[in-house]
């Protein structure tokens, strides 16, 4: 029986590298400088309470090929006898974790290089609109003001629904909480396999002070994220909000 030993000796904290939402990352590893014909240089991902897994491996004679489960377009590698850099694509939540660099040389032991990757922002997006599609409203007409939602539909870093709060402004106060949905989706549909829209809606009947802007807000990976909003004015007009 053969046994495989690695140690990992750890002198200081693991670097962190923070990359936005949807951007592009490289995590740097610096090679030692040893000549020799028997060494392996591997690239493993980490996530928290997951074990070590191998994203990439390089042997002397051998090419260099990538895991079945990290065999994506979104992962490059640039190497060469100095460095070998790892490049993610289009970052999302689930790239979040520990990246570990390891070099292997015959008769020594495997020597690590560890870099944390946090991955910022939220996979949130808002589109705002108002139904009937109609230019001029007047009091007591029916209006619905409708929000959806775009969002991550694997989302294994802060999982659970949304819950979706609306509220409305007016010139002479502070923004008031109108209404909570609570954790219900009213609408949800699978947009792509990585993607699911959710459809929120507030009817109500206009009165002389319902005029300001409406926002639908949700609350979501420990954050309230608020939409652009919808702007009625009870004289009768309905104006969206742009960014």
């Amino acid at each position: 029986m053969n046994f495989c030993v690695f140690s990992i000796k750890l002198d200081t904290l693991v670097p962190v590298t923070s990359v936005q939402l949807g951007e592009t990352v490289t995590i740097p590893c610096q090679l030692p400088v040893i000549e020799t014909i028997r060494k392996e240089v591997h690239w493993y991902k980490q996530r928290a309470g997951d074990t070590l897994k191998v994203i990439w491996t390089m042997r002397e004679s051998a090419t260099p090929e990538f895991a079945p489960e990290f065999n994506n377009s979104r992962l490059k590698v640039n190497h060469n006898k100095h460095f070998t850099n790892l490049t993610i694509l289009k970052t999302n939540q689930e790239d979040e974790g520990i990246y570990h660099c390891g070099f292997t040389e015959w008769r020594r032991n495997t020597e690590w290089t560890g870099t944390y990757l946090l991955v910022k922002g939220n996979d949130v997006r808002f589109f705002h609109g108002v139904l009937p599609h109609a230019s001029v409203f007047h009091p007591g007409d029916s209006v619905t003001l409708q929000c959806s939602v775009l969002s991550s539909s694997n989302r294994k870093t802060c999982p659970g629904g949304h819950n979706v709060f609306w509220f409305r402004e007016a010139n002479t106060s502070h923004p008031s909480i109108i209404y909570t949905d609570g954790n219900r989706h009213h609408e949800c549909e699978k947009r792509s396999e990585t993607e699911q829209s959710c459809v929120y809606r507030l009817s109500k009947n206009i009165s002389s002070s319902d005029s300001g802007t409406y926002y639908c807000a949700v609350a979501t990976c420990g954050e309230i994220l608020f939409g652009n909003g919808t702007k009625l004015d009870s004289r009768g007009t309905c104006d969206h909000i742009n960014e």
